[in-house]
C-alpha cells in the first residue's frame, strides 16, 4: 500500500469515527477494521459514482450493515451524492446517512440491510439476477450483462440461519459472480465469539459449494486484490473471502467487543488521529485524497461508456433483444394487464390456490420477466409456470425457480432479485410459513419494492394436517405491517384482481388463497381492485356482513336466508382492507354508510382486524384459538363458519 492509499484508508476511518462520535451513536468497529477492505474493494469495483444507476455495475452490499459509516465515508470519498455535510448529519432526522444503509435513501446504496445475514441472501439474488438476464438477453459477440455481486459480512451474519439458506442454494445454483468477504474478526456484542461460535465457516462453505480463498491480514492490499482476481477466475462457484481483521484497527480498542457499537469519544479519536499521523482538523478529508480518486473517475467512467457503446451496436444487431431488455429494465409491463378476457371467472368452484395457478400462468405470459417459484411446494401452491422452464446451474434460462425448503433466504433473495433491476420475482409457500420470512417481507415493505408472495392453506381450512399447518394470527399480523397489501380473494375473479394489483403497484403484496374449493360469486369483478366492495345485496342495508376469501360464500348463503325472513341485507367483499382504506372517504361511505350499524365480519382467522369496520355495537365471527386436525368441512363447522351460527348472530343484532 503506498502514501497516498494509506492516506485514504486512514481518511475512512476518521470520518467514520468523527460521524460517529458527532451522533452519539454509531458502530465503529467494523468502519475501523474494515477500511482497507472497504476502500481496496472500492477501487476494484466496476462502477460509475457520478451515475450509481449505470446497469451493468457491479453490485455491492454491505450486509453488516450496523457498519454503515464504512459506506459512507467512501461513498463520499468516491464522490457519489454523500456531502460532508451528510456525514457530520449521521444518524439524524432526515438525513441520507441514517444508521443502517437503507435503499432509496442513500445514493449508491443497492439495498437496505440492518437485520444480519439479508444482505448475504441479497447478494445471492442479485447475482442469480444478473444470470439470468445474461443467459436471456447475452450473445457470443456480445456480452450486455456481465458484472459481479460483491457483500461484505460478519461474524454475527455468518450465525444467522438465513447466511446458511442463502449459502447452501448459492453453491447449487453454482452463482460464480458471487464473491462474499467475510470480516473475520472474532468479536461481537458480546465478548469473543468462541462463547457461541466455533464452527470452521470456510469448511462449511466448501461443503456447500464455494470457493475459499483465505487472506490472514485485512491490512494488506495487494492480498485482497489477489484474492478478489481470483474469485473472479471461479466461473463455477462462488467465493468466499475470508479475511482476518481486529475490530477498531488503529483505536485504543482494537481488538474489544467494547468498540463494536459505542462510539470512541472524542478524545480516543485525536488519539487515534495521532497515532495514524492524520494531523487534520475535524471532519476534513485531505485534498490530495480527493485528486488521487479524482483520477480513478476516468476509468470509473469509462466503464459506463463502454458499455453504453456496446448498447449501441447490441441495439444495431439485435433490435427486437434490446427492445426487450430496455422493457425489463423499465419494468413497466402495466398496458399487457389490460387485457379484458382476464375477468373471466372460473366455469365452477375451486380453491382459490388453482385460481392462482390459473392466473399466474395467465400473468406470466404478459409480463415476460415475471419469474419465481416456491420454497419446495410449487406443486401445491399451484405456483409453476408451464412450458417456461426451470432455473438450474446448467440452465439458467428457466424461469421457474425452485428455492427449496428456504423460506427466510426465498424471500431476501427475491428482493436482491428485483432491487438488481429488469425483473419481476414472486415466491411461495403455505401461509403458515410466511412467520419464517416475516423478516424478508418486512424489508420488502420498508423499500417499497413490490415482490409478490403467493401464501396459500389459508385457514383452519388446511384441515387434517393440524394446528402447526392452520394460520390463525397470519393475516392480523400480515396487516398490520405497514406498506404491505394483504389480498385474500374469495373467487377467480378477485384472484385476478390480487394479480393485477400486485403486479401494477409500487408496493409488496401477499394473495392469500385457499386449499379448499369455493364457490365463483356473481357479483365479484373489477371492484375488487378497490379492496373492498358490494358484492351482494341491498341498496338500503339495515345489516352488513362482511367477509374475505372463503367466508364471502357463506355471507352470501346466509344473506339470501335473510332476505327470505324480510330482512334488508348487504355483503361486502373486502379482499384487501389496505387498498379500501386508502379509497376516498365517499367511496368507502358508500360501501360501508355509517348509518348502518348493525354489522358483521366473518373470517377464518383472529377477529383483531375487523373491528374498526364493525364499530362497537357490531360483532365479528372469527377464530381467536389454534385449531385442530380434522376434516375442514367439520372444522368450519365445529368453529362457527355456518349459515346457522351466521343468522343467529345477525338475529341478535336485528332484534
Amino acid at each position: 500500500m503506498n502514501e497516498i492509499q494509506q492516506l485514504t484508508v486512514n481518511a475512512v476511518r476518521v470520518l467514520s469515527s468523527e460521524a460517529i462520535d458527532k451522533a452519539n451513536s454509531g458502530h465503529p468497529g467494523l468502519p475501523l477494521g474494515c477500511a482497507t477492505i472497504g476502500y481496496t474493494l472500492f477501487t476494484q469495483l466496476k462502477h460509475n459514482p457520478k451515475n450509481s444507476r449505470f446497469f451493468d455495475r457491479d453490485r455491492f452490499i454491505l450486509s453488516a450493515g450496523h457498519g454503515s459509516m464504512l459506506l459512507y465515508s467512501l461513498l463520499h470519498i468516491f464522490g457519489y451524492k454523500v456531502g460532508m455535510e451528510d456525514i457530520k448529519n449521521f444518524r439524524q432526522a432526515g438525513s441520507v446517512t441514517p444508521g443502517h444503509p437503507e435503499y432509496g435513501v442513500t445514493d449508491g446504496v443497492e439495498v437496505s440491510t440492518g437485520p444480519l445475514g439479508q444482505g448475504i441472501a441479497n447478494a445471492v439474488g442479485f447475482a442469480v439476477a444478473e444470470s439470468m438476464l445474461a443467459e436471456r438477453f447475452n450473445k457470443p459477440d456480445c456480452k450486455i450483462i456481465d458484472h459481479y455481486t460483491y457483500a461484505l459480512c460478519g461474524d454475527g451474519c455468518m450465525q444467522e440461519g438465513i447466511e446458511a439458506e442463502a449459502a447452501s442454494i448459492a453453491g447449487t445454483w453454482k452463482l460464480g459472480k458471487l464473491i462474499v468477504i467475510y470480516d473475520k474478526n472474532n468479536i461481537t456484542i458480546e465478548g469473543s465469539t468462541d462463547i457461541a461460535f466455533t464452527e470452521d465457516v470456510g469448511a462449511r462453505h466448501e461443503a456447500q459449494g464455494w470457493q475459499v480463498i483465505r487472506v490472514n491480514d485485512g491490512e494488506d492490499m495487494d492480498g485482497l486484490i489477489a484474492a478478489i482476481a481470483e474469485a473472479k477466475k471461479e466461473t463455477e462457484k462462488p467465493s468466499l473471502i475470508i479475511v482476518r481483521t481486529r475490530i477498531g484497527h488503529g483505536s485504543a480498542k482494537e481488538g474489544s467487543e467494547e468498540c463494536h457499537g459505542s462510539p470512541l469519544g472524542a478524545e480516543l479519536t485525536e488519539k487515534m488521529k495521532k497515532d495514524l499521523g492524520y494531523d487534520y482538523p475535524p471532519f476534513t478529508v485531505p485534498q490530495e485524497v480527493y485528486d488521487d480518486v479524482a483520477k480513478m473517475q476516468v476509468r470509473f467512467s469509462s466503464y459506463e461508456e463502454k458499455w453504453n457503446k456496446l448498447k449501441r451496436s447490441y441495439a444495431r444487431k439485435y433490435p427486437q433483444d434490446n427492445k426487450l431488455l430496455d422493457a425489463f429494465i423499465s419494468n413497466d409491463f402495466t398496458k399487457a394487464l389490460k387485457d379484458e378476457s382476464l375477468w373471466e371467472n372460473a366455469p365452477k368452484p375451486e380453491a382459490t390456490r388453482n385460481s392462482s395457478g390459473a392466473v399466474l400462468n395467465r400473468m406470466a405470459a404478459l409480463v415476460p420477466n415475471l419469474v419465481g417459484g416456491a420454497a419446495d411446494l410449487a406443486p401445491s401452491t399451484k405456483t409453476y409456470m408451464k412450458g417456461l422452464g426451470d432455473y438450474y446451474a446448467c440452465s439458467r434460462g428457466g424461469r421457474n425457480v425452485h428455492f427449496g425448503i428456504r423460506e427466510h433466504a426465498m424471500s431476501a433473495i427475491c428482493n436482491g432479485m428485483y432491487l438488481h433491476g429488469g425483473l419481476r420475482p414472486y415466491c411461495s409457500t403455505f401461509f403458515v410459513f410466511s412467520d419464517y420470512m416475516k423478516n424478508g417481507m418486512r424489508m420488502s415493505a420498508i423499500m417499497n419494492i413490490p415482490v409478490i408472495y403467493v401464501l396459500t392453506h389459508d385457514s383452519i381450512g388446511v384441515g387434517e394436517d393440524g394446528p402447526t399447518h392452520e394460520p390463525v394470527e397470519q393475516l392480523a399480523g400480515l396487516r398490520a405491517m405497514p406498506n404491505l397489501n394483504v389480498f385474500r380473494p374469495a373467487d377467480r375473479r378477485e384472484t385476478v384482481a390480487a394479480y393485477i394489483s400486485a403486479l401494477s403497484g409500487k408496493t409488496p403484496t401477499c394473495i392469500v388463497c385457499s386449499r379448499q374449493n369455493l364457490p365463483q360469486l356473481d357479483g365479484s369483478g373489477k371492484d375488487a381492485l378497490k379492496g373492498g366492495y358490494v358484492v351482494y345485496g341491498d341498496e338500503k342495508p339495515q345489516l352488513i356482513l362482511m367477509a374475505s376469501g372463503s367466508e364471502v360464500g357463506l355471507a352470501i348463503d346466509a344473506a339470501k336466508k335473510l332476505q327470505e325472513e324480510g330482512k334488508r341485507v348487504r355483503v361486502v367483499s373486502m379482499p384487501c382492507m389496505e387498498l379500501f382504506d386508502a379509497q376516498s372517504r365517499r367511496y368507502k361511505s358508500k360501501v360501508l354508510p355509517s348509518s348502518v350499524t348493525k354489522r358483521i365480519a366473518i373470517e377464518a382467522g383472529v377477529d383483531m382486524p375487523w373491528y374498526k369496520y364493525v364499530g362497537l355495537k357490531g360483532k365479528v365471527i372469527g377464530i381467536n384459538t389454534f385449531g385442530e386436525s380434522g376434516k375442514a368441512d367439520v372444522l368450519m363447522a365445529k368453529y362457527g363458519f355456518t349459515v346457522d351460527n351466521v343468522l343467529t348472530k345477525a338475529k341478535e343484532l336485528l332484534k
